[in-house]
């Protein structure tokens, strides 16, 4: 049983002993039954309103408890549709009151997310308009009255960042873009004159549309600055070259050319009204000094032919360059030739500068070849000598390698011009072969003069019975010492005579491994100084020239032993017993 029904009948006896306390009361007064009856039904009356009362409150709340239950359940189904959620499952089970209670709270929850969506749509949709503005956009499409969800809440969070991202690379671009603007206009001493110009210069950069075509339009504005200071420039280049020729061939003075050393490196427009005005004087000057400005092109003239390789017929072609009356159109011919000339060598610049380095390092091959016939060059201590071989090895592999690629690009070179390419007159690989040949027939003439003395030499031996070879192998040099010659000398067997010979015939004496016998032994007379025939004195003044052509140090020796002989009248006695070789 419950509680509120035990209260109920306790309710019930409290009522009805306290009828029963009246009745002992009304009984012990002795009141008749009328009146008993009268104040009996007071009582019952009083407690009958007292809970009709009481009943028509409590009726009252279960029907506020019912209208509260419908009315939260219909904004619960608002709600949900606004919210896009689905529907709320009331539980049936539970009590009004209970029913009511939830319902209520989660009309406050819905509230509440109603409200933050409508106030998160809120800021977005500023956002968003204040970036399209500055873009130039169409706003996002969400309805303002309307609840957004999630899903279009996120999607318009995107929007924005995407729209923001977008906003600050558009905003880095045009700061970007109005830097070159202010220099291009500073280079061109260009102020603003139109307004959007003004805007872009002057305005503040927050307050700048960053539309596309604002944007395009910064680029076409930049590109004409640049294109005009393209423009400058080049104008600018040209004077500044034609003033460097012109300063070259008037022979300007060094001051003159520093007072214009500014207007030599930059190209803004006062830059260039100054070297116009520059150009204008020295043109004036130059028409004062026409021979002078007319020789010096000369000059530059000749050394371009000078790297074009012209012929005598081709120089001798341009007939100005040989006219000394000189006059403003002999200086005008004159400069269109330089120009044609510099014209021509920049078009085939590195086929000129092959064929110079090929003739660089012929030359340089030829120096190597004739350095290589000095016989002092294997005295050096400095590493030179294997320096200049390997140099020149170097140069007999690199050259048929230049040749070969000079002729690629001289065959091209033809085909495309429809003409020979002429180093001075003559078909470039023709030269080469040339050189190639002249260099072989050097070689075989050095040759031929080599046997030839060689030869000769063999004669002048067999005559005077000294023979003299040179080594097929050069020896490394101080291989045998003076003083180890000499002591061999001091121990031969020939005995004073054959020492004192071999000193007069070569400073330095090397012994053949194989000694052969002397020709005296072979005719079993040996000859003593002093009982022979002494020699002609025609032969001993040629002995005196052969000994000049021996290396050593012990000419005056010979000669100091020539007079000896003469003076003692004794005979001098050759003995052949050794072959001398040096």
């Amino acid at each position: 049983m419950r509680k509120s029904e035990v209260i109920a009948a306790e309710s019930v006896a409290c009522l009805n002993k306290a009828l029963c306390h009246l009745k002992d009361i009304w009984e012990e007064i002795g009141i008749p039954e009328d009146q008993r009856l009268e104040r009996t039904n007071v009582v019952k009356n009083h407690v009958k309103s007292l809970l009709d009362m009481m009943i028509v409150e409590e009726e009252s709340l279960r029907k506020r408890l019912r209208t509260s239950i419908e009315k939260c359940q219909k904004e619960l189904s608002q709600l949900c549709l606004e919210l896009q959620l689905p529907p709320f499952q009331e539980d049936r089970s539970s009590t009004m009151l209970q029913q009511e209670k939830d319902l209520r709270m989660h009309v406050e929850v819905m509230l509440k997310e109603k409200n933050q969506r409508m106030q998160a749509l809120k800021a977005l949709t500023e956002q968003d308009q204040d970036l399209c503005d500055v873009l130039c956009f169409q706003p996002f499409s969400v309805s303002a009255g309307s609840v957004p969800s999630l899903e279009q809440l996120d999607k318009f969070r995107q929007h924005i960042s995407s729209l923001t991202a977008e906003k600050e690379r558009r905003h880095k671009e045009f700061v970007t873009l109005k830097k070159q603007i202010i220099l291009c206009m500073d280079d061109l001493d260009q102020l603003p004159e139109t307004s959007f110009e003004k805007d872009v210069v002057c305005e503040d950069e927050e307050s700048f549309c960053l539309s596309k075509e604002n944007i395009d339009s910064l680029k076409v504005l930049l590109h004409q600055l640049e294109s005009r200071k393209a423009e400058n420039e080049c104008v600018c280049g040209s004077y500044r070259e034609k003033i460097h020729e012109l300063w070259e061939r008037l022979q300007t003075p060094q001051e003159e050319r520093d007072a214009m050393c500014e207007h030599m490196t930059l190209s803004k427009q006062r830059n260039m009204q100054a070297l116009q005005a520059e150009v204008r004087r020295l043109e004036e000057l130059k028409l004062k000094n026409i021979q002078n400005v007319t020789e010096a092109i000369r000059n530059e003239i000749a050394v371009f032919w000078d790297k074009c390789f012209y012929s005598s017929d081709q120089r001798q072609a341009f007939v100005p360059f040989y006219d000394d009356d000189f006059s403003e159109e002999l200086l005008s011919l004159h400069d269109a030739e330089i120009v044609q000339l510099k014209q021509y060598y920049e078009d085939h610049k590195d086929l000129f500068e092959g064929v110079h380095k090929w003739e660089e390092s012929w030359r340089l091959f030829l120096e190597l070849e004739e350095k290589a016939k000095d016989p002092s060059r294997f005295t050096n201590r400095g590493g030179n000598l294997l320096k200049e071989e390997k140099q020149r090895a170097d140069l007999v592999k690199s050259l048929p390698k230049l040749e070969k690629k000079l002729k690629a690009e001289i065959e091209q070179w033809e085909h495309e011009q429809n003409r020979e390419f002429q180093v001075n007159g003559q078909k470039f690989m023709q030269f080469v072969t040339d050189q190639w040949e002249l260099y072989r027939l050097e070689k075989e003439r050095e040759k031929q003069e080599r046997q030839l003395k060689k030869s000769k030499q063999t004669e002048v031996d067999m005559v005077y019975g000294t023979v003299v070879r040179t080594p097929t192998k050069r020896r490394f040099l101080g291989s045998t010492t003076p003083c180890k010659a000499r002591k061999l000398n001091a121990t031969s067997s020939t005995g004073t005579s054959n020492s004192t010979i071999r000193s007069v015939f070569g400073g330095t004496v090397c012994h053949s491994p194989i000694s052969r016998p002397p020709i005296s032994a072979c005719k079993g007379n040996v000859r003593t100084p002093g009982h022979g025939k002494p020699p002609h004195q025609g032969l001993l003044e040629r002995n005196k020239e052969n000994v000049c052509h021996l290396t050593g140090g012990v000419a005056g020796m010979t000669k100091r032993d020539l007079s000896k002989s003469s003076k003692s009248k004794h005979v001098a006695e050759i003995l052949n017993s050794t072959i001398i070789q040096l």
